[in-house]
């Protein structure tokens, strides 16, 4: 008998969106000394992001938790590039990235729906695009539970604004695709994190997590070759042979590497 496929989409998107500033202000304020616990409960008692409401505090929180902090080395790299006054151009990306992987409701609205229409060369996002996704996830039993379609709706309406504000669409009512800007040292972080779970680099190369920067293969593999170019990584490709090494360990080292390069250049 077949199994059933794992339930796999969630709607807390309904609950929180992109928030960039106020993750940012988390972020600020993080003490790498404590454990996550306590920073969110920290973050909680003294209300860091000034809410009326201590339920939406708890409900961002827990967000912020699951997108950032489940995996400890991505939310202290975040923090280091934070605290260490990294352009903004590099953290919305990552932002952006984590919070994806974090939701495959989100992740998936792109590299499923949006990336082909990029492809077919459309550059709008209906709402009812994204409506019929969202409804054929529900109807192939992918979602927590079996949502109505009022919930559908908002979960889609939720995923359009959130991509909005990470600057992946454009517009207030009709949604366009606009160009995301990915900073080779972003790219380079998100590369190290790929690799960290691949363990290939013609994986780390073909991954279809790129598709959330709308980056087809080649267009990666330029990427590789600027980062390889500006020492931030090594880069060699001989056929289907690809080997891509760091000079960090961890994403937390790989971060301040890449300050310490980009202070390096503006010196």
């Amino acid at each position: 008998m077949t199994q059933p496929p794992e339930p796999t989409y969630t709607s807390r998107i309904i609950k929180a969106s992109a928030l960039i500033a106020d993750t940012k202000v988390l972020l600020a304020a993080w003490d790498p000394e404590r454990s996550a616990a306590e920073n969110l409960d920290r973050a909680r008692r003294e209300n860091i992001f000034g809410k009326a409401s201590r339920s939406r505090v708890q409900d961002i929180l827990k967000i912020f938790r699951q997108r950032y902090f489940d995996d400890t080395d991505v939310g202290t790299a975040l923090v280091t590039l934070t605290q260490n006054s990294a352009p903004a151009q590099w953290i919305d990306p990552l932002l952006y990235f984590f919070s994806a992987q974090n939701d495959r409701t989100l992740r998936d609205l792109v590299v499923e729906v949006l990336y082909p229409r990029h492809l077919a060369g459309y550059t709008d996002l209906p709402v009812q695009v994204a409506v019929r996704a969202v409804r054929n996830w529900v109807a192939e039993g992918k979602t927590t539970t079996p949502w109505n379609e009022g919930t559908i709706e908002r979960v889609a309406r939720g995923l359009m604004a959130t991509l909005r504000d990470f600057g992946v669409l454009q517009g207030a009512v009709n949604k366009r695709l606009i160009p995301v800007y990915l900073p080779t040292p972003s790219f380079a972080l998100i590369a190290l994190w790929l690799q960290q779970r691949e363990r290939s680099g013609q994986l780390v190369l073909q991954s279809d997590d790129w598709r959330l920067f709308f980056l087809p293969v080649e267009g990666v593999e330029r990427f590789f070759v600027e980062a390889h170019q500006e020492h931030l990584l090594t880069y060699h490709a001989a056929g289907s042979v690809i080997r891509i090494e760091f000079p960090a360990a961890s994403l937390t080292e790989y971060a301040h590497a890449l300050l310490e390069s980009e202070n390096q250049r503006a010196g």
